[in-house]
């Protein structure tokens, strides 16, 4: 009788009607952290407040939010083998997506614009061989992937136009422990897919090979991208880069007295229609940048790293549970939580 009734449950549920994000209070972001030793996944306001709090069952990395249904994509750390489908409004998950055998996913994915695809950042795990997991949200199955064109991919973003860019990071690592094993000879790369896969463009940094080009942002007709330096310590390189396809990119260096101060590692990146922000936890902070690569400002606070634009303004956090506005003149608190927020801020819409 038990087992019928789960079922009929079960069945229901699949058959309600789903909320949509506007429903459950309209949150702004995705951010994943711990509190206390649990690990969860929250919605935030745009004030940055909570208003749900799910829990995880490791560490988060990133979330990909349905462009529709009030439903999340919860990605465990890299490399990991399990993605959550949460239902927002309860606070249950949906679906446990596991990648075929031999394979990992790689802490992002995106959803199609009229949220019936979504595509996963997976490496085959004894190579670091990128690919692109496709999966039908009806009930989360899997379709088939795409060859990501490079080694270890990271970010996916998904552009207006429904192409795809992809920030293969280029370094091969242990499966197991995350040993990278290649740092001489890796070849990072940012690649453009056409809806279908196909490949439309590629670059690769020949002068920085060990920049590992991992994160994205969309600033107005150009890909932003975030670098993390692997090579010698004492050599200061940019960690920003912008790139319009069909041309080469530009690498973004601060000023020469602040060359250290990200500490050769970016670690999130947003974008709006005239600046890009890039964060660094190692060097405790901030850099903003004007949309042709200029550097405007740079704001100094302990393990900043999450960070997200909504209606031309940057959100970002901390590991102390604080969340920020973040403009030219500097930083302005908004909220604090009993949440260590992780690496990411995703913004919703």
């Amino acid at each position: 009788m038990m087992r019928r009734r789960a079922f009929l449950a079960t069945l229901a549920a699949s058959l309600a009607p789903r909320l949509t994000w506007a429903d459950i209070g309209a949150p702004a972001f995705l951010a994943a952290g711990k509190a206390g030793e649990a690990y969860v996944l929250h919605g935030l306001s745009a004030a940055g407040t909570s208003l749900f709090r799910v829990a995880l069952p490791g560490r988060g990395h990133a979330a990909a939010a349905h462009p529709v249904r009030a439903e999340a994509v919860a990605f465990a750390r890299r490399p990991g083998t399990f993605a959550l489908v949460i239902d927002c409004a309860t606070g249950t998950t949906r679906h446990r997506l596991t990648p075929p055998d031999g394979m990992q996913f790689n802490g992002h994915g995106a959803f199609s614009a009229d949220g019936t695809l979504l595509m996963t950042s997976e490496v085959v795990a004894e190579t670091s061989e990128g690919r692109i997991g496709l999966w039908n949200t009806q009930g989360y199955t899997r379709l088939t992937d795409w060859p990501s064109h490079g080694i270890g991919p990271h970010e996916i973003r998904r552009l207006p136009d429904g192409r795809l860019a992809v920030a293969n990071g280029g370094i091969r690592t242990d499966p197991v422990d995350r040993t990278k094993l290649n740092i001489p000879d890796m070849a990072p790369n940012l690649t453009l897919l056409a809806e279908d896969g196909a490949l439309l463009d590629q670059i690769d940094l020949p002068d920085l090979r060990q920049n590992s080009i991992r994160h994205l942002a969309l600033s107005g007709s150009a890909i932003a991208f975030a670098m993390q330096w692997e090579g010698d310590p004492a050599e200061p390189v940019p960690q920003l880069g912008l790139w319009t396809p069909g041309t080469a990119p530009l690498l973004c260096a601060p000023p020469e007295a602040e060359a250290f101060t990200m500490q050769g590692y970016a670690g999130s990146i947003a974008a709006t229609r005239d600046r890009v922000l890039i964060t660094s936890p190692k060097g405790g902070a901030l850099m903003l940048f004007d949309a042709k690569g200029r550097h405007i400002a740079t704001h100094h606070r302990a393990d900043l790293c999450g960070a997200a634009s909504t209606e031309g303004t940057f959100t970002v956090t901390d590991g102390s549970g604080a969340v920020w506005t973040a403009d030219d003149t500097g930083l302005t608190p908004l909220a604090r939580a009993d949440t260590r927020w992780d690496n990411h801020l995703v913004a919703l819409g």
